[in-house]
């Protein structure tokens, strides 16, 4: 089944829901003393248009900066739109499947909708999104779970090719999607409509991470904080064309799938003075503490990681350059191009279980299978497979993926029975025994004589 997790409050919600708390508690002092004229302006500000916040990065070495922009277009992007005609309709919305590993109940579920591409484009789209695809699924632990990804197309077609604000701030191109650089006043920022962006996720089947691809050579993409009613938890932007794009939607997806915190700071931000950040790559604890008090990433701790150095706690992360310690020095959650730290792989795994299963079968368990029909199964390389006649393992069988009750030695005796397999990733990617207990799963067929 299924397990979508919410996403609570955290180091980079807070921020954004601090500032707006101290917003709103300044508009009530004022508002308890404010002059007519005043208590105008108070309300006006009370009805201000709806933000976002977005994380963006200026340049495939550079820091990332956070940022709130309007959810709403620019009035300069739309005054470019028009309708669509009866052909471009038609191709519009279509849903395609790129990589299909099972049934979606028991994978995760990628889903690449693509921006500033025509009707006649729409191959190209494809083709971009299978290229950042095989990009980020080289990336640990990725690579060693690709076979727990569906990965589906969404066809949003546009009236132009390009995005707008390629290769200059006034360039206005007519998408589906709104996409456009320049957002808040920085090039390389990649914003988009998310509403939009969400009635395209909703064609697809249960989407759980979404990658809008913009048609462009230009360096640039974004991250959104967003639930969607449709189950996602936020958006990432990504240039079609750029080599180091991919990298931003690999980071997006540490919030989203690992629920990890942002490993970098800010000067400006001083000490943090807050409770224990509940993400798994964040606390205010040093190396000594969390060993002694058996906390968050201790297990790792002394061990070399794959983003370099050893794991233990280094001071500076979540906005903050003090008060906050991440557990390596450098990993893609600080800096693009990077791998994700040893504490981050085993949070992006758990991440991929909250909505896969180790064990997949396209064989259904709702109907009886006979005696001699192919059961099969799947499983990642990393995980065991058992297989049970009537309860008693058949150790012939172990690793097997397909078998036959018949080759299981389920009798023709017109009696009932019952074929079993049983999966479990033995990863050493991951430490926490209650972890692991989601790291297994099971599946029994009723065998007809």
């Amino acid at each position: 089944m299924r397990r979508h997790i919410r996403r609570r409050i955290s180091l980079r919600s807070a921020a954004v829901a601090g500032g707006i708390a101290l917003a709103a508690a300044a508009a009530t002092t004022a508002a308890a003393t404010a002059t007519p004229s005043s208590r105008t302006t108070a309300a006006a500000a009370e009805s201000a248009p709806r933000t976002q916040d977005v994380e963006y990065f200026t340049g495939p070495g550079s820091p990332p900066r956070h940022t709130e922009v309007p959810a709403a277009t620019p009035q300069r992007l739309l005054r470019a739109d028009r309708t669509l005609s009866a052909t471009e309709a038609a191709a519009d919305g279509e849903v395609g499947s790129l990589v299909q590993n099972g049934p979606t109940a028991d994978k995760l579920d990628v889903v690449f909708i693509g921006d500033g591409y025509t009707s006649g484009r729409q191959a190209d789209f494809h083709a971009d999104a299978r290229s950042k695809w095989d990009q980020m699924s080289a990336v640990e632990p990725y690579a060693s779970y690709k076979g727990l990804f569906n990965v589906w197309t969404v066809d949003a077609v546009s009236h132009q090719s390009g995005v707008s604000g390629d290769p200059s701030k006034d360039v206005v191109k007519d998408t589906a999607l709104d996409s456009y650089f320049w957002c808040d006043d920085t090039e390389r920022l990649l914003c988009v409509n998310t509403d939009k962006v969400e009635s395209y996720a909703a064609k697809a089947p249960q989407a759980d991470v979404v990658v809008v691809l913009s048609n462009s050579t230009k360096y640039g993409g974004a991250g959104y904080t967003v639930t969607s009613q449709v189950g996602y938890d936020g958006v990432a932007t990504a240039s079609s064309d750029d080599p180091d794009s991919d990298q931003v939607a690999v980071h997006e997806t540490g919030h989203s799938l690992g629920k990890l915190a942002d490993e970098y700071f800010y000067p400006e931000y001083g000490t943090y003075t807050g409770a224990e950040p509940e993400e798994p790559n964040a606390t205010k604890l040093t190396a000594a503490q969390l060993t002694a008090q058996q906390k968050k990433w201790y297990r790792w701790i002394g061990q070399t990681s794959p983003d370099g150095g050893k794991v233990g706690a280094y001071v500076g992360g979540g906005y903050y350059p003090k008060g906050i310690n991440r557990p390596t020095d450098d990993s893609i959650m600080r800096t693009l191009g990077q791998e994700f730290n040893l504490p981050g792989r085993e949070a992006m795994i758990a991440g991929f279980y909250r909505y896969a299963s180790v064990l997949s079968s396209g064989t259904a368990t709702s109907t009886p299978v006979k005696r001699t029909a192919s059961v099969k199964v799947s499983v990642p390389k990393s995980a065991s497979l058992k297989w049970y006649a009537d309860g008693a393992e058949v150790t012939a069988a172990r690793g097997k993926t397909t078998v036959t009750p018949a080759s299981l030695g389920v009798p023709s005796d017109g009696a009932a029975h019952t074929v079993t397999a049983k999966a479990t990733d033995d990863t050493g990617a991951v430490k926490d025994p209650a972890l692991r207990k989601q790291l297994a799963d099971s599946r029994t067929w009723k065998v007809t004589g």
